[in-house]
C-alpha cells in the first residue's frame, strides 16, 4: 500500500507555528473507542402533576425517538430528569450506504468507520426533525420549556488531552492541533480556527510595518516644519463655537499637530497600498491551505444540500423534500426592511454628530478650564464612547431584526437559512460600526461652512470643524477607542460570562460523590464494547455538562463575525490607523486561547458539523478587500493632507518650480492652508461678539483664520482649492487602479489551490472508479 503523501501547504503551516500535527494523522478520523458516551442527552424539569400538557408532550416525544429504535436511560435527579439518548447501529450503516452511493458525497467520504463526532450529527438532525403527533418539534418543544436542555456530551479523555495540547494560556505562542479539534469538533469549528491561526500569523508583516510608520512620523516629530510652524505660529484663529467660545492662538494646538503627525505623514500611502495587496494575499493563501487541508479529510467534494437529503431519509425512508421557493413579495419586503434598518443606523450615526456638537458647545461653555480649552477633543471622545454603547446595544437589536426577516424568506434549508442570517446580520453590524467613522473620514470639517454662513443643526448648533492639522486624528481617535474598548471588554466579559455562570450552576447543585471504582475501570478501558456505567456515574457525567454554558447553532457565527468585523477595522481604515494590526495581533493571540479555553471547558460541547469551507464568510472578506481599496484611497485622497501638501510643495510653496531656496519645501505650509476671515465684515457683524473677538491679552481681534482655501473678500472657493480637488479625485482614481490591478495580479499569481491537491484528488477519484469496476466485473 503506498504511503500517503502529506501536502507541502500543510507542512509549511507545521513549519511557520501556525498549527501542531503528528505525522499522517490527517488521513482519517479516529472510529468510536469506547461504548460508554450516549449520542445526545435531554433536560427535563421533574412534573408532580402527569396530567400536565407539558409532561404529556415530553412523554409523547420519547415515544416517538423510540418508535425509531432509539434507546433511551432515564434518570431522575432531585428536580430535573435525564434522557440519555443512544441510536441504534442500523441507523449509521444506513447512512454509511447513503454516503457511498450519493453523487457527491461518495468521493468525499471515509467509509470505514463511522466516529463520535458523525453519530452526535446525525443523532442532532433526527432528534430535531422528529415531531410528536400535534406536530410539535424539539425547537417548538424547547421554546414550550417541555424540556430544559439539549446537549451532546464531551468526551473526558479527549477534553484532557484538547485542554493539555490547546485550551490553556501557556500555549498562545504554540501551533494548533487542527486535526484533533477536527476529530472532536468537527470540519466547521476545525476551518474557524485553522483561518483565525493564518489570518493572526499573516498580521505579523503588517503590525510590524504599522509600527514602523508610526515611528518614521516620530523620527520627524521635533524636526518637522508643520509641527515648528503651528508651535510657533502668533496667528489667532477664529472661535469654535457661539457665544463662549472666543478667538484662540494656533500655538495652542501644538501638541494635537504633533500627534497629527504621527499618523498622517508620507509612510501613510505605502502602507495602505501594502494593506490593500495585503488583504487579497492572505485571502489567496488561505484558500490554498484550506484546500489542502480538506483533501486531507477527504472532504474536497462534500456536498451539505445532498448531506441533508441522506440524513433525511435517514430519519424516515418515506420523506419528501422541501422544494426550493421563491416568492417576490416576500423578497421586497425583505429588501424594504433591510433597507428601512440601514436607515435606523444611519439616523444614529446623525444623532451622534448632534450629540458630539452639543457636547463640545456645553464642555466650552463649562467652568472646568481643562475641559473648556479641549472641548473639541473632549466631545469627539465622549462621542466615540458612546458610539461603542450604542455598538453594544445594536447588536442585540440587529440580531433579533436578523433572525425575523430570516423567518419572512421561509429558507429551505438550514443551511440557507445561516447564509442569509450571516448576510443580513453583517450588513447591519458593518452599518452600525463604520457609519460613524465614515462620517468622520469623509464629511467632517467639509460641510461646515466659513464666518458669516456656517452650516448649523436646527438652525442653533455650528457643526465641527477640522483641526488646522488635519482630520485624520479625528478618525484615528474614533477608531482607537471604539477597537481597544470592543476588544478589552468584549474578551472580559466573554471569558468571565461563562466562568461565572458555570461556577453558579456549581453552586446550585449539588455535589455527587466519586465515580465508583468499578465504574473507573470501564471507563479507562478502550475494549470492552457493551460495558456499562452505573446511573450515578452516568448522572455525575450529565450533570457536569449540564452545569456548563449553553451553546446553539449560531455560537461560531458570533466568533465569527467578531473576527470579521477587526479584519474591516484593521483593513478598510488603516490609513488613519497603522497600529491597528498591532492590536489585532495582540488580540488574536489571546482571543484564540479565550476560545479554545471557553468551547473545551466552560461550554457543552457544539455539535460537530461538517463543512468544506468557511461559507459565505469568504464572500465577505472578498468584499472587504475590495472595499478597503476604496476607503483608504478616499481616506489618503480626501481626508488626509497628504494632498494639499504635495500640491504645495511643488506648486504654491518655497521649492516650487523646482526653485532651490536651500529652506524645507514645507515651510508656510500651515498658514497657506488657513483662510482670513476680517472682523470689520458687514458678513461678521452677527457671527462674534466684542467678548468673542477678544485675544487674551484683552486686544480686539482685526482679523481670524480658519481652515480652508476662501477669498477674504467673497469666501469664494480660491483657485488652489479647484487644484487641491482635481488632484485629489486624480489620485484616488490612480490609487484604486493601481492597487486593483495589483490585487488581480495577487490573486492570479496564487493558485487559489496546490497543484498536488489537485492530482490527489484525481488520482483518488481515478483509483475509486477502478475499484468499483472491479466489483462490478466480479
Amino acid at each position: 500500500m503506498p504511503v500517503h503523501k502529506r501536502q507541502p501547504s500543510i507542512e509549511l503551516l507545521e513549519l511557520m507555528g501556525v498549527v501542531r500535527e503528528n505525522g499522517n494523522e490527517l488521513t482519517s478520523l479516529p472510529p468510536v473507542q469506547t461504548p460508554l458516551s450516549y449520542d445526545y442527552v435531554l433536560v427535563a424539569k421533574m412534573s408532580e402533576n402527569q396530567e400536565r400538557a407539558a409532561f404529556k408532550k415530553q412523554i409523547e416525544y420519547i415515544e416517538e425517538l423510540k418508535k425509531k429504535n432509539m434507546r433511551v436511560t432515564k434518570i431522575i435527579d432531585d428536580d430535573l430528569v435525564f434522557y440519555g439518548i443512544q441510536a441504534p447501529k442500523e441507523m449509521f450503516e444506513k447512512y454509511r450506504y447513503l454516503l457511498k452511493v450519493s453523487d457527491a458525497c461518495n468521493w468525499s467520504a471515509d467509509q470505514n468507520a463511522v466516529p463520535l463526532s458523525t453519530r452526535i450529527r446525525i443523532v442532532h438532525f433526527i432528534l430535531n426533525h422528529t415531531p410528536i403527533p400535534s406536530g410539535e418539534g424539539l425547537r417548538d418543544l424547547m421554546k414550550m420549556k417541555v424540556f430544559e436542555a439539549k446537549f451532546c456530551l464531551h468526551e473526558k479523555r479527549k477534553q484532557r488531552e484538547l485542554k493539555e495540547s490547546w485550551a490553556r494560556w501557556t500555549a498562545c505562542l504554540q501551533g494548533q492541533p487542527i486535526t484533533a479539534v477536527r476529530n472532536y469538533f468537527g470540519e466547521k469549528v476545525a476551518l474557524y480556527y485553522l483561518w483565525l491561526g493564518w489570518y493572526t500569523y499573516l498580521l505579523i508583516p503588517p503590525a510590524l510595518i504599522g509600527v514602523i510608520v508610526f515611528l518614521y512620523g516620530l523620527a520627524f516629530f521635533n524636526s518637522s516644519p508643520l509641527i515648528k510652524e503651528v508651535c510657533e505660529a502668533d496667528t489667532i484663529m477664529c472661535p469654535l463655537c457661539d457665544k463662549r467660545c472666543k478667538v484662540w492662538q494656533l500655538s495652542d494646538t501644538c501638541t494635537y499637530a504633533k500627534v497629527s503627525q504621527l499618523f498622517d505623514n508620507n509612510g501613510t500611502v505605502l502602507f495602505a497600498m501594502f494593506m490593500a495587496v495585503w488583504a487579497t494575499l492572505f485571502l489567496e493563501f488561505w484558500k490554498r491551505h484550506r484546500a489542502s487541508y480538506v483533501c486531507e479529510w477527504k472532504v474536497s467534494d462534500w456536498c451539505e444540500e445532498e448531506e441533508e437529503l441522506i440524513l433525511e431519509i435517514v430519519n424516515d425512508a418515506d420523506c419528501e423534500p422541501k422544494k426550493y421557493k421563491h416568492s417576490y413579495l416576500r423578497t421586497t419586503l425583505v429588501l424594504i426592511c433591510v433597507t428601512a434598518m440601514i436607515l435606523v443606523i444611519i439616523g444614529l450615526t446623525h444623532a451622534l454628530v448632534v450629540f458630539r456638537v452639543i457636547a463640545a458647545v456645553l464642555f466650552a461653555e463649562g467652568s472646568w478650564e481643562f475641559l473648556s480649552n479641549n472641548s473639541y477633543s473632549g466631545a469627539m471622545m465622549l462621542g466615540a464612547v458612546l458610539h461603542y454603547f450604542i455598538i453594544t446595544v445594536m447588536t442585540r437589536i440587529n440580531r433579533i431584526v436578523a433572525m425575523k426577516l430570516c423567518e419572512i424568506e421561509e429558507t429551505r434549508s438550514f443551511a440557507a437559512t445561516e447564509k442569509s442570517f450571516t448576510v443580513k446580520m453583517f450588513t447591519f453590524q458593518f452599518f452600525t460600526y463604520f457609519s460613524s467613522l465614515f462620517y468622520v473620514a469623509f464629511f467632517l470639517g467639509r460641510i461646515n461652512g466659513h464666518p458669516g454662513g456656517y452650516v448649523r443643526i436646527a438652525g442653533k448648533w455650528r457643526l465641527e470643524e477640522c483641526h488646522p492639522s488635519g482630520c485624520l486624528t479625528d478618525l484615528f481617535i474614533q477608531m482607537a477607542i471604539i477597537m481597544v474598548l470592543k476588544q478589552t471588554i468584549s474578551n472580559v466579559f466573554e471569558f468571565t460570562g461563562p466562568w461565572f455562570c458555570r461556577w453558579l450552576r456549581r453552586r446550585r447543585t449539588p455535589k455527587l460523590r466519586r465515580k465508583c471504582a468499578h465504574c473507573y475501570l470501564k471507563n479507562e478501558s478502550e475494549d470492552k464494547h457493551g460495558a456499562e456505567l452505573c446511573d450515578n456515574c452516568k448522572l455525575r457525567d450529565w450533570l457536569n455538562n449540564y452545569r456548563l454554558n449553553d451553546v446553539d447553532s449560531f455560537s461560531l457565527f458570533n466568533e465569527f463575525l467578531e473576527m470579521v468585523i477587526q479584519f474591516s477595522f484593521t483593513t478598510i481604515f488603516v490609513a488613519a490607523f497603522p497600529l491597528a494590526p498591532l492590536l489585532a495581533l495582540i488580540n488574536n493571540v489571546i482571543e484564540i486561547r479565550l476560545d479554545a479555553i471557553k468551547m473545551v471547558t466552560l461550554e457543552r460541547r457544539l455539535v460537530p458539523k461538517k463543512t468544506n469551507d468557511i461559507g459565505v464568510w469568504i464572500d465577505v472578506l472578498e468584499a472587504i478587500g475590495v472595499l478597503a481599496v476604496i476607503a483608504n484611497g478616499l481616506v489618503i485622497g480626501i481626508s488626509s493632507d497628504f494632498i494639499p501638501r504635495l500640491v504645495y510643495r511643488y506648486h504654491y510653496g518655497p521649492c516650487a518650480n523646482g526653485t532651490d531656496t536651500g529652506i524645507d519645501c514645507m515651510v508656510g505650509y500651515i498658514n497657506n492652508s488657513l483662510s482670513v476671515a476680517r472682523m470689520d465684515d458687514k458678513n461678521l457683524n452677527n457671527e462674534f461678539s466684542l467678548y468673542q473677538i477678544q485675544t487674551p491679552s484683552g486686544v480686539n481681534a482685526t482679523h481670524c483664520s480658519y481652515k480652508d482655501y476662501r477669498s477674504p473678500e467673497d469666501y469664494s472657493f480660491t483657485p488652489q482649492f479647484w487644484l487641491i480637488l482635481a488632484v485629489r479625485f486624480a489620485f484616488v482614481i490612480l490609487f484604486e487602479h493601481v492597487v486593483v490591478i495589483c490585487k488581480f495580479v495577487a490573486a492570479w499569481f496564487v493558485p487559489s489551490a496546490p497543484m498536488q491537491v489537485k492530482n490527489d484528488r484525481l488520482f483518488d477519484k481515478l483509483n475509486r472508479l477502478k475499484e468499483e469496476l472491479r466489483s462490478y466485473d466480479v
